[in-house]
């Protein structure tokens, strides 16, 4: 897969003050990091010598033997391969604590602590040169180190993440993708917790890769102890930690998705106006290695089938509780300004149960009777009896008003005026249906002095599965920033709630709904016919898709290979492949649809109004991603 670096965080095993031993440790977890595909592996802060050697780091024995294992390290470093390690390096301002860039091609670059807490062995960061075997490296307090293949990391160490104003964000200004800082902070009650979430903030602020490895407990113990706390986190995501409170001798590897960083800078007008503000001298170091993967090796990435919907419960509940909340205020506002009334079309589907709570809940906050809302039912051929009850009893429970307005001698009656024959069941079919429904609507609304609530969600909006002029259209759609893999768990959500207990046992009976139209008429049992999903496919595709396509802007092949990895038990890669052209195909040509829907509440970070989150030419040509989908 294009895009991923993978990084190896190293705790090797600690011999204290015994250099030698200590090289030995690293060229073992050097070699474990190459066996794992790893091409850029991190060590603690001083992890040659040990963070704890106090005045030992004054002697020169010491300082002699960390020389040599550097060039042991070197020559000892697999190729393909680039290591920072930390060492303490003498200089003509005295000893600085340091993180070394090296492979096998030979040392790339020395960085120094910028903010050293206790100064009685080592200076803070400032210019000048340290020396290594003979040679002088200069000290800058920011330098970023480019790879072969483009990618941009930088370094700080330690302390440096808890600064005012952190090295990482300076580094991640001057195009730093991955920030690596090697650590040696001892460990005390909660100090795990608030490293982890400063790591996550951090990487979150500054969009990008984190990767914090710091020493483990085989430093000295005489007044402290060391913890050996590892973790990864992209954009403020943890993508991994080390398990176990107190940690030596492991290491472990994660993949950091570039793609994604360089997404969310494109993306984040914020970052690139800091980044003009900040005129801080920044050093550039290219360095030989390549940091990428090759296409050939197996991702280690963990992908939710369902991005928009947190995996862990309370949160998922939480997330739904939010959207639901969004949705209820943002329709109150307008009927607020409208007169208060709101009229929905109630299929027994979904879609329009949603919509339906949302309209209760904004009239229960408008202190307004839950009359003031109009449900209409308009059977019509493909109704089935399942739908049309489970319609008539969620209105019922809600205590809306209602209306029943069938709809088949209306369209029969179009039927006859167009010359179409009500046998021929194609999309004129369908779409007169559907057309009919929602005159009916907006007629009724002018009579009962309120807004027609749209009930389509994100998912139908992105694939145009909806009827130009039909439910296309709307006064206010309350659903238009949810895809339908999460429509089903914020009524699962609201349908737990007290306020909807009266109405709970039709909402178990909505949810479990097979998801259609009823376009056409019902099979001889008087089931559902039309399944939308057999038709469009599986929205639990769609959904990957979109939120891939649109918030990433992922290339097909990206998005292809994501969505093999996360649905690797469930579909065949001929089936995503199918799904993906459809999914381009309708996206680009029902753009017409997009460019003209009616205000709506906006939920997420995923959004296609035209006045703002989506702005696209109708008349845009596909023909780019298309031929990336048949290169396949």
């Amino acid at each position: 897969m294009n895009g991923l670096v993978r990084v190896a965080a190293a705790v090797p095993k600690l011999h204290l003050g015994n250099v030698e031993k200590n090289v030995q440790e690293h060229i073992a977890r050097l070699k474990e990091a190459k066996e794992k595909q790893a091409t850029l592996v991190v060590f603690p802060q001083l992890s040659l010598t040990g963070a704890t050697c106090g005045d030992l780091f004054f002697q020169k024995p010491l300082m002699d033997s960390v020389h040599k294992a550097l060039m042991t390290l070197v020559e000892s470093c697999p190729e393909g391969l680039t290591a920072v390690v930390g060492a303490p390096l003498q200089g003509r301002g005295g000893l600085y604590n340091c993180a070394v860039v090296l492979s096998g091609d030979g040392i790339e670059g020395v960085v120094p602590q910028t903010f050293v807490p206790e100064k009685r062995h080592f200076r803070a960061a400032g210019e000048g040169f340290v020396t290594i075997a003979g040679q002088d490296w200069q000290l800058s307090r920011y330098t970023t180190f480019t790879s072969a293949d483009g990618v941009t990391f930088g370094i700080e160490l330690g302390e440096d993440l808890f600064a005012p104003m952190a090295p990482s964000t300076v580094l991640a200004m001057a195009g730093a993708e991955i920030i690596v800082n090697l650590s040696a902070m001892h460990e005390v009650v909660g100090r795990r917790a608030a490293r982890k979430q400063a790591v996550l903030e951090q990487s979150a602020r500054n969009n990008c890769g984190y990767v914090y490895v710091s020493a483990g407990c085989g430093e000295s113990t005489a007044d402290m102890v060391y913890a050996g706390h590892s973790l990864c986190a992209v954009c403020g995501d943890l993508v991994k930690e080390n398990a176990g409170f107190l940690a030596e001798d492991y290491l472990f590897t994660a993949d950091i998705d570039v793609d994604r960083i360089r997404a969310d800078r494109l993306r984040s007008p914020a970052f690139g106006d800091c980044a003009a503000m900040l005129n801080l001298p920044v050093s550039e170091e290219l360095i030989w290695g390549k940091l990428l993967l090759e296409d050939a090796v197996q991702p280690d990435v963990r992908v939710s089938k369902q991005p928009f919907i947190p995996a862990e419960k309370t949160a998922r509940t939480q997330r739904c509780l939010e959207i639901f909340d969004l949705q209820a205020q943002g329709l109150a506002r307008r009927m607020a300004i409208t007169g208060g009334k709101a009229v929905i079309g109630i299929s027994g589907g979904l879609d329009s149960t949603l919509a339906l709570l949302v309209a209760v809940k904004a009239v229960d906050l408008l202190g307004l009777p839950r009359t003031n809302i109009l449900g209409v039912t308009m059977p019509c051929f493909g109704t089935t009896d399942w739908t049309y009850q489970s319609a008539l009893e969620l209105m019922t429970t809600l205590g809306i008003t209602q209306r029943e307005i069938p709809i088949h001698a209306a369209v029969r009656q179009h039927f006859k005026d167009i010359g179409h024959d009500e046998n021929d069941h194609s999309v004129t079919y369908e779409n007169a249906q559907a057309r009919e429904r929602m005159q009916v609507l907006m007629d009724v609304c002018n009579s009962f002095g309120g807004i027609v609530v749209g009930t389509g969600d994100l998912s139908e909006i992105a694939l145009g599965w909806c009827t130009y002029n039909a439910d296309h259209m709307s006064m206010y759609g309350v659903n238009c920033g949810v895809p339908k893999t999460l429509v089903r768990w914020v009524v699962k959500t609201a349908s737990e709630t007290e306020e909807f207990a009266p109405s709970k046992a039709v909402l178990e009976r909505i949810l479990s709904t097979p998801i259609s139209p009823e376009l056409l008429p019902p099979d001889e049992q008087g089931n559902i016919a039309q399944q939308t999903e057999d038709l469009v496919g599986p929205y639990a595709l769609h959904d990957f898709f979109l939120y891939y396509a649109v918030r990433y802007g992922f290339s097909p092949a990206k998005v292809y290979e994501l969505c093999r990895l996360a649905f690797k038990d469930d579909f065949d890669d001929a089936t995503i492949l199918k799904w993906l052209k459809n999914f381009y195909r309708r996206f680009f040509t029902q753009q017409f649809k997009r460019n003209c829907c009616p205000d709506g509440v906006k939920v997420g970070t995923v959004g296609l109004s035209p006045r703002g989150d989506w702005l696209m030419p109708s008349d845009a040509q596909s023909a780019l991603w298309m031929k990336a989908c048949e290169e396949l």
